[in-house]
């Protein structure tokens, strides 16, 4: 049995490479040849690029490997040529000086291997929190077919009856010691329970939330979002990945077609109704800037700020995503969504069909794990886009991991210049500090890392942990891992590292939050700001070689999605000349 290229309604790229008789076709043909692929699988079928971020050095995405396998499957019953294809891995567990720096790089990778090799399609294989932006922002910037198979998260952690949250319960019991509630050894009995399966992060952290966002704007199949990694119904969601991809081929359905502003809105208000990550925005915005979408900080305020948190998930609740898939997963969050209409029910999806034909029959199974929006864990979830004297560009701040007393607060500033003036003064009992200051670290954003590391939920020093406080407002540059909690504010930008009014701020000064006003103020003169913003010099040390530099030098700020400024836009898929 053959193939029949006359069903395919156009030349397909990889035909470029494969296709006739000439010298250079035969030099690609027969290369590829010694792996014992027969000669008609050149003959016109789509070749499909199985992007795969399997790593041992990524843990989140160990299992990667079986799931290639399953597309690949799924691939050749519809008719495609599978070949796998790694791709640069950042692993939030291992990279320093953070995965973040890394994120932009991934996505060059990615993008490159699109556009310079013969692939008609491609499957993105992720998980591990910048796995899925890095993939989606190359995939975006070509525009090649594309659809994403996420890795699922681990099964449900326990620690002596308990529900343990991967991340969520690091931080727990990281402040229980401090305060001398745990012990050394309870903590590291602990460690164990944390991660008991293949899989990204168990609660709502930002490999959860980045593949909700990827299912709320249609790039996955409905349902990817919740199984978790070792559930079978992972593999049939690869499996049925790697067939749908065949027949997107087939009929042009690019990243373009999917990844719309109505796609956005969809997603960001998905991201307050799961209460997911802090880290989404930047993302999202990155994404958007790839495929030439403007989005925007105020895009997230305006979308979020009526959306209740209906999903009862660590860091905000109490469940697990291992229960958020029993109840029913996205589907019934986005149905809850479009009822509610809050959702742009004719947004296409990989599926050829509109989002709201996937999800308009889904069930609740459990009414406590995706409540009814009568019943929401937070009337108005979202992400608060802050802006005043102090954020002029904005900052971010995620109200249903936040204390609502601390919601409007003003408090003395307790200054720390970077992150290591912070380590080591957190813990001195002479540090001036009580549970009503605010805590305020500089020089930890993009550029003064570098590479914007998940240090703003900054710790609380042992002698307001001992008073039973576990939370005070925290003001910073940095980003704040998914799995995290408590009243912190994030992205300020321009960072100080930048000369942003943030890097002026002085131990002793009032500053002012009022999260419902959407307002930050720093409590000085206004000329008192300028002067100070006048003579400030930079502190921190710039790269002066290497990848360090040229993301220095080009990356933007976290209001705009911390890309860089030569990647902005989609830049298409055309083959270039052959050499050979």
């Amino acid at each position: 049995m053959t193939f029949e290229p006359a069903k395919w309604p156009r030349k397909l790229r990889s035909q470029e490479w494969y296709g006739g008789t000439s010298r250079d076709a035969i030099y690609h043909r027969g290369w590829l040849k010694n792996q014992g692929y027969p000669h008609d699988l050149f003959d016109g079928r789509p070749v499909i690029g199985i992007l795969n971020t399997w790593s041992d050095l990524t843990p989140c995405n160990g299992h990667l490997r079986e799931l290639a396998e399953k597309v690949k499957a799924g691939v050749w019953e519809a008719g495609g040529f599978p070949l796998e294809v790694p791709v640069f891995s950042a692993s939030e567990n291992t990279f320093r000086p953070t995965a973040m720096m890394y994120r932009n790089l991934a996505a060059m990778s990615v993008e490159e291997a699109m556009r310079g090799q013969p692939i008609d399609g491609a499957v993105l294989l992720v998980g591990c929190d910048k796995t899925t932006p890095s993939l989606l922002m190359g995939a975006a910037s070509t525009d090649i077919p594309s659809i994403a198979v996420t890795g699922g998260p681990m099964l449900n952690g326990w620690f002596r009856g308990e529900r343990l949250g991967s991340g969520t319960h690091l931080w727990k019991f990281a402040e229980a010691i401090k305060a001398g509630e745990m012990s050394p050894e309870e903590f590291a009995e602990a460690e164990q329970s944390m991660s008991r399966s293949s899989g990204t992060c168990n609660t709502m952290g930002t490999a959860s939330t980045m593949a909700s966002m990827v299912e709320a704007l249609g790039m996955a199949l409905s349902g990817n979002a919740a199984i978790p990694a070792v559930d079978s119904r992972r593999r049939v969601m690869a499996q049925m990945s790697g067939r749908r991809i065949v027949q997107m081929v087939k009929d042009d359905l690019k990243p373009s077609d999917i990844m719309t502003k109505q796609a956005f809105e969809n997603a960001i208000r998905t991201n307050g109704a799961i209460g997911g990550s802090t880290n989404a925005a930047i993302h999202m915005m990155a994404m958007a800037g790839r495929v030439g979408i403007d989005l925007t900080l105020d895009d997230w305020d305006r979308c979020g700020r009526e959306v209740p948190t209906i999903v009862n998930l660590m860091p905000s609740g109490k469940y697990l995503m291992e229960e958020f898939f029993y109840a029913g997963g996205l589907p019934v969050v986005l149905k809850a969504l479009g009822d509610g209409g809050l959702l742009h029910k004719d947004a296409l999806t990989v599926s050829g069909t509109s989002i709201w034909d996937e999800v308009k029959d889904a069930k609740n199974w459990n009414e406590d794990v995706i409540r009814p929006v009568e019943n929401a864990l937070t009337p108005q979830g979202g992400i608060a886009v802050l802006r005043g004297n102090l954020a002029p560009n904005g900052a971010v701040l995620k109200p249903s991991a936040a204390t609502p007393s601390l919601l409007k607060h003003r408090g003395r500033a307790v200054v720390f210049e970077d992150i290591d003036d912070y380590k080591s003064k957190i813990n001195d009992e002479a540090l001036d500090i009580d549970e009503t200051c605010i805590m305020v670290l500089k020089n930890c954003g993009p550029k003064g890392y570098p590479g914007m590391a998940e240090v703003g939920n900054m710790g609380l020093p042992p002698k307001v942990l001992r008073k039973g406080i576990t939370d005070m407002v925290r003001i910073s540059d940095a980003r704040m891992s998914g799995t995290a909690y408590g009243t912190v504010i994030l992205h300020t930008a321009p960072e100080a590292a930048a000369g942003g009014p943030l890097a002026v701020v002085q131990n002793g000064d009032m500053i002012e939050l009022d999260v419902a006003a959407r307002s930050l103020h720093l409590d000085i003169p206004n000329d008192e700001l300028q002067s100070r913003l006048d003579s400030w010099k930079r502190s921190h040390d710039v790269p002066v070689s290497g990848y360090a530099k040229l993301f220095h030098d080009h990356v933007e700020g976290a209001d705009t999605g911390a890309d860089f400024d030569f990647l902005k836009g989609c830049r298409g898929s055309a083959v270039g000349k052959d050499s050979h």
